[in-house]
């Protein structure tokens, strides 16, 4: 099997792992929410997708509360959601997302880590069209009741794009425009999502050798060790 295969496995096994890198990503997102909706997750969809995904890295209640109180504190650090935009070595397209209270530390770790690992960060633009943005819902198979292929019909008015699946799990995908909206009817009929967000989807990916993948992911590695970093996008092939 090729590295990238290799990688793929890796990183789908190791998603949200770490604990403190996955605790942190989740209380930002808490900040965000409340300081965009309120501290009321009846009333703030995106504060209830929050805590559900604290639920998914296993985040103890107490640290959710905890995060909740903080973000309701006047005074507590305010976190904006950035990106940014770049090319790895052979030519793979890079998009990070980080959520930061320091724009200027961030901005200069991650020019720091393209420069170091052979890749060179862009202007806003530069690669984001490469890239359609999507809502994805992960739900245990064991959770979903039901014929899958009805589910399938009756959620396509709900903004359903396409479905992925495997022995364990499927994934639904939604338009952008159309998250939120589907995270409400899931919630209506009473299905458990596993972890909920925004991804990016390459429109094309670019195939690469063992040593020229193995480059590429000693990039994407030190990106997501940085604490502002919550996700990387990339347009390498990671098939077999």
């Amino acid at each position: 099997m090729g590295r990238a295969f290799e990688y793929r496995k890796a990183r789908k096994m190791k998603r949200w792992a770490g604990m403190a890198k996955a605790f942190t990503k989740v209380s930002r997102e808490i900040n965000i929410a409340i300081k965009e909706g309120g501290p009321d997750p009846d009333y703030n969809p995106r504060l209830r997708l929050a805590i559900a995904n604290s639920k998914a890295v296993n985040m103890p209640k107490a640290n959710v509360d905890a995060a909740i109180k903080r973000a309701t504190d006047k005074d507590s650090a305010s976190y904006d959601e950035v990106t940014f935009e770049g090319y790895g070595p052979h030519g793979i397209a890079i998009l990070v997302e980080a959520t930061s209270d320091n724009n200027n530390r961030t901005v200069a770790n991650i020019r720091h880590v393209f420069s170091k690992y052979g890749g060179s960060m862009g202007v806003n633009g530069s690669v984001d069209y490469m890239f359609s943005r999507k809502g994805q819902f992960k739900v245990k198979r064991e959770d979903l009741e039901g014929d899958l292929e009805e589910i399938e019909l009756e959620l396509i008015d709900a903004g359903l794009d396409s479905i992925e699946q495997d022995e364990d799990e499927i994934t639904f995908y939604t338009a952008f425009e159309d998250f939120g909206k589907f995270q409400h009817e899931l919630e209506e009929r009473n299905i458990e999502v596993d972890n909920a967000e925004l991804v990016r989807i390459p429109s094309h990916t670019k195939k690469l050798s063992d040593a020229e993948a193995d480059a590429v992911i000693k990039l994407i590695d030190m990106l997501e060790e940085d604490d502002d970093v919550a996700n990387v996008f990339h347009t390498m092939d990671e098939s077999e």
